[in-house]
């Protein structure tokens, strides 16, 4: 959830925005549980309950991200302002799901399938070959190859990478099965590398790198390789990461998130909610008309 702009005009006018109060999923933008009680009712004490831990603490603010649609009711009841948002996330069908690659490929109209096709033959022709690497396969040279392409990509956009490699080390220590790696390989050498995390019945893309260009293989490596890993291991969801309308081409559709806010200062409150009213009304569009424009053939 990007609030640069708020902060900015807190700046402007001579306001501290940070510290800030803050609900999520460190560094990944993944929905989830964020009020951990039975009922609605519950929910809503601790919403509120925050909002007071906030003032106590003289907060410029509150903010609840990627939450569940019950705590998303619970956080509006509490006074809270909600925010709409869009990810892209692959589905299996329901039941057994697809019993191949292939049977998805089937489902897709075909113009994406052909540009899918085209976009995996451009890899191919390129002599790349794929490994994937989950748990106790995983060994410190994969993990320090990852890092690699982690910090190249980061630094290729001018920025320095937050996370170290004994961060991604430790998770591996203590939740190996949690780790899928993607390894692009060519002429044996080690090319690309994409980590994704998987938890339950649910697969999420989170980092890639590469040392090369080749065309088609960041969409195989970040996308295509993962649902191709989810249909064979009978996972029900990957999602892709933040942003992306690209991703719909690869079969990812969009899915709305929720974010919800609570602004200490009335005066920002009110300028803020007005200019999410706004642009909750055009994510709605955006969503309807990206809906419009699936990459699956139309059921007859």
């Amino acid at each position: 959830m990007f609030d640069h702009a708020w902060a900015d005009a807190f700046e402007r006018h001579g306001l501290r925005y940070y510290p800030k109060a803050l609900s999520a999923v460190p560094f990944s933008p993944v929905t989830g549980p964020r009020l951990i009680a039975a009922d609605h009712e519950d929910r809503v004490l601790l919403a509120r309950g925050a909002i007071e831990l906030t003032r106590r603490m003289e907060l410029s603010s509150l903010h609840v991200l990627f939450a569940h649609a019950q705590d998303v009711a619970a956080l509006k009841d509490a006074g809270y302002m909600l925010r709409e948002g869009v990810q892209f996330h692959w589905e299996n069908l329901p039941g057994d799901g697809y019993e191949s690659f292939d049977a998805f490929l089937a489902t897709m109209s075909h113009d994406k399938r052909k540009k899918v096709k085209q976009d995996r033959r451009r890899v191919t022709d390129a002599g790349v070959t794929y490994r994937w690497l989950r748990g106790a396969q995983i060994d410190e040279s994969a993990l320090d190859f990852f890092y690699d392409c982690y910090d190249n990509t980061y630094r290729e956009h001018w920025n320095a990478p937050y996370l170290t490699r004994e961060f991604f080390g430790r998770i591996h220590a203590e939740a190996p099965d949690s780790i899928l790696l993607v390894v692009a390989e060519a002429d044996g050498e080690r090319l690309a590398c994409a980590l994704n995390m998987i938890g339950g019945d649910t697969m999420y893309g989170r980092y890639w790198g590469t040392r090369e260009f080749v065309s088609g293989l960041h969409f195989e490596t970040c996308y295509m390789q993962g649902i191709a890993y989810c249909i064979e291991h009978g996972l029900a969801r990957f999602e892709g990461g933040a942003q992306g309308v690209h991703k719909m081409s690869r079969g990812l559709l969009p899915t709305p998130t929720w974010s919800a806010h609570w602004i200490a200062d009335q005066r920002f409150a009110h300028a803020i909610a007005e200019f999410l009213d706004a642009e909750t009304e055009a994510m709605d569009h955006h969503i309807v008309e990206l809906e419009a424009h699936t990459p699956f053939r139309k059921k007859t």
